[in-house]
């Protein structure tokens, strides 16, 4: 299996522009103030490419976590009691699950979408993420959006 993802909590200076753009347009999208990711890119100052490279990978910090939505999204090999390994796994963390949608399996794959919800009891949030892409037959674990 790959490596792990490592989640860093780094302050804004610290952070190379072009970052900071993404998540821009990725704001002017959500207020539609820009309807394509090519508008958006463009008002930001950076190119579509770019934006697409990294909209997965930052999201603004919220110190107060607590009631914060977090919708994922990967691939599962489609194994008897994987699902429900994933399941125990966000539980074990003290996580709720809002939302599960798996996908009928192509190839052995089924594409999973989740949506938790982060409480005021919930464990370390990068450590669960962590846990369930260390889980054999889990692929790709992202955060698709956080609210």
């Amino acid at each position: 299996m790959g490596e792990s993802t490592v989640y860093f909590v780094v302050k804004q200076k610290a952070i190379p522009e072009v970052l900071l753009k993404v998540v821009e347009a990725k704001k002017l999208l959500e207020m539609g103030k820009a309807l394509t990711v090519q508008e958006a890119a463009e008002k930001v100052g950076i190119s579509r490419g770019s934006f697409y490279k990294y909209k997965d990978d930052i999201f603004p910090f919220h110190d107060n976590a607590q009631g914060t939505t977090i919708t994922l999204t990967f691939q599962m090999d489609d194994e008897p009691g994987l699902l429900s390994d994933v399941l125990k796994i966000i539980a074990d963390f003290g996580a709720n699950i809002l939302t599960i949608h798996q996908s009928i399996p192509i190839s052995g794959v089924a594409s999973l979408s989740l949506s938790i919800q982060i409480l005021e009891t919930t464990g370390d949030v990068s450590e669960m993420f962590t846990s369930m892409e260390r889980q054999k037959g889990v692929h790709h674990v992202k955060i698709l959006a956080k609210e």
